[in-house]
């Protein structure tokens, strides 16, 4: 059954019981803690994202945004707002383009877990990759925005931005797939074969780190705001997953939507890019490369990387599917795409030379 992302992932609904917050606390903590803040506040839940639950707070001046970690029990180093914070405050000053940070409340009491406070970035929301209802022209501006945001992030000196203890600048493939290989044995429900491989064979066979930076970890066209009335990025969100890191796995990443079927979401499989007026993947790369001076090696190994990575984080929704404490609708479709992301990540291996 095909999905309309743009209807059933952009904007709010009202929020169920189970995540609800205490609006008596909130407020006070507002008041403490945010400038220009005057209640009362009323607020709604985002549809989109299944990580960690994202608010819309709205007062008579002003509108927030406000994303919290799950409630329950979490696994080690997830849904980490602190880190999200602490990329978004530091690069807003650079004027890379990120919401406005307003606080960080690492007390649980007052919600019933972690949460940060963030301006609301007034633009459009864009699921479908396709992006019908533009013109060629706007579709080639909107996809250029996309490649030169990211390849201006991945140019900040992480030391200048304060950014510098944001985690080891090397190894950071080894470390990813340390840390993945990790959270999927914690959150295993049934036994897949390649994925084993993979863990086996991903930490053999990695390529050289060329260059060290900021890495989002998630960039992608939904995580993307863009202005209303033009075709540029007005806010990158969802820092969960930022560290210091290999700049090509994260470019790599957002390259894997023109490996990706054409399903509503960012995929570009088998679409006309050339009528459509989406640059080609050489032209993303050539265009990015342009931009920083990276050399972009062949991006076999880094599609069968990220698409591991992403396995282990569907896992760990899949596990939270089970035991009842996944934050969206969503969550229980997005799980049943663990089978599918492993046996993609292990055709990329084979194409990317391990032995079959």
């Amino acid at each position: 059954m095909d999905i309309d992302f743009d209807k059933e992932m952009v904007g709010t609904v009202e929020v169920a019981d189970n995540d609800k917050l205490d609006l008596e606390r909130l407020t006070q903590w507002f008041a403490a803690n945010v400038e220009g803040f005057a209640g009362p506040i009323e607020y709604s839940k985002f549809k989109g994202g299944q990580s960690n639950p994202t608010y819309r707070i709205d007062t008579p001046n002003k509108s927030y945004v406000l994303r919290r970690q799950p409630f329950g029990k979490l696994l080690p180093s997830a849904h980490a707002v602190d880190r999200e914070y602490k990329a978004m405050a530091a690069l807003g000053p650079t004027g890379f383009p990120v919401p406005r940070t307003y606080g960080l409340c690492e007390d649980r009491e007052v919600v019933g877990a972690m949460f940060f406070v963030m301006g609301l970035a007034d633009g459009r929301s864009l699921w479908n990759g396709a992006l019908p209802g533009s013109s060629p022209e706007e579709r080639r501006a909107i996809y250029n925005s996309m490649i030169d945001t990211m390849a201006d992030l991945h140019l900040q000196n992480p030391d200048a931005i304060g950014l510098g203890d944001f985690g080891k600048s090397q190894d950071y493939c080894a470390r990813q797939i340390g840390r993945w290989s990790k959270q999927y044995k914690l959150s295993e429900t049934d036994t897949i074969p390649e994925m084993d491989r993979l863990i086996e064979w991903l930490p053999q066979t990695i390529p050289p780190q060329h260059e060290s930076s900021v890495v989002h970890g998630d960039y992608r066209l939904d995580n993307l705001i863009f202005e209303k009335d033009a075709s540029k990025v007005l806010a990158v969100l969802d820092w969960e997953l930022s560290t210091l890191g290999d700049p090509i796995a994260d470019f790599s990443y957002l390259m894997l939507n023109w490996h990706n079927p054409a399903d509503g979401r960012a995929g570009l499989l088998g679409l006309d890019l050339a009528a459509l007026g989406i640059p080609t993947q050489d032209e993303a790369v050539e265009r990015y490369v342009a931009r920083t001076g990276y050399p972009v090696p062949p991006m076999e190994w880094y599609f069968a990387y990220n698409l591991f990575r992403l396995a282990g984080i569907m896992q760990g929704i899949k596990k939270r599917v089970i035991d009842g404490t996944a934050s969206s609708s969503h969550a229980k479709q997005m799980s049943e795409r663990v089978v599918p992301l492993v046996q993609r990540a292990h055709e990329f291996a084979l194409q990317a030379g391990m032995p079959a």
